[in-house]
């Protein structure tokens, strides 16, 4: 699909040229439909509900032999610094970007972040990676949508438009940038995104899918250790559903989803409750 903001067209666009039901009638007659014959809400089986749906736009969405682009729109990182995984969105980045070695601006959390990005003596520069912590699962908490920094003004001022920025946020599906999110663990989890410090190299490479902070595997280990034994429980997080949000909200890798209903999906109701 030709969509924004990998593509010319908008959401409307979609709409009026067949929207899902011709999107799963391309996957279908392409081979790639999982299930094609679960039953739906109908009475009448996936396929024999879209085999025959209407494509009225050829360009907005596309025949399975003539892609977009080569490959696909979401590229997995992993590395030191996300050790259980990050997201990159290749096709909404700066090419140039996609393999990037840079010093890290590091923003403890978003206030850090709205208190500094204007700051004009900020010391970053275009080839700088804007690292941005505490705003995952547990550490926002809820894991905002805020993994899409802007830019430093003094640097859009010369005209920068994009770098490289990592956090364990999230973004909307419709931003550009060169954005590396959900890194997982989050900092407040104690993953080693929680102690990349000012100035350290980072290096990110798309094709290879591989997140590396440039810091030895020992003083990382004792960086870690020293985050871990100077941490303080945080006072809002200790009652109500926030409480039990935070002790219980797994990692991006993971869904975010509670840990305690894992294994207990289907279970039965034992009794009416009135």
């Amino acid at each position: 699909m030709d969509l924004q903001p990998s593509g010319r067209f908008l959401m409307e666009d979609f709409y009026y040229a067949g929207g899902l039901p011709a999107v799963l009638r391309r996957l279908g007659e392409a081979g790639r439909l999982p299930h094609p014959d679960a039953l739906t809400a109908n009475g009448a089986t996936l396929w024999d509900n879209v085999k025959d749906a209407p494509s009225y736009n050829p360009e907005v969405i596309r025949d399975w032999d003539r892609p977009l682009v080569a490959d696909g729109s979401i590229r997995i990182l992993r590395g030191n610094l996300a050790p259980r995984g990050a997201v990159l969105k290749p096709s909404a980045a700066t090419a140039r970007l996609l393999r990037h070695r840079g010093r890290a601006v590091v923003f403890e959390d978003l206030d850090d972040y709205k208190a500094r990005i204007a700051d004009p003596e900020l010391e970053v520069t275009a080839d700088s990676v804007l690292v941005l912590k505490n705003c995952g699962p547990r550490g926002y908490p809820g894991m905002a949508e805020v993994g899409n920094m802007g830019l430093p003004p003094k640097l859009l001022a010369r005209g920068v438009t994009d770098m490289v920025r990592i956090s364990d946020a999230r973004m909307s599906g419709t931003a550009y940038g060169t954005v590396v999110l959900h890194v997982a663990p989050e900092a407040r989890a104690g993953g080693p995104l929680a102690v990349v410090r000012e100035g350290d190299w980072i290096e990110l490479d798309a094709e290879t899918g591989r997140l590396h902070l440039d810091v030895g595997d020992a003083e990382l280990a004792d960086r870690l250790a020293t985050w871990a034994s100077q941490q303080q429980p945080d006072p809002a997080d200790g009652s109500g559903y926030r409480k039990l949000y935070v002790e219980h909200v797994l990692q991006a890798d993971l869904g975010c989803d509670f840990d305690f209903p894992v294994g207990g999906r289907g279970a039965g109701v034992p009794r009416h409750s009135h």
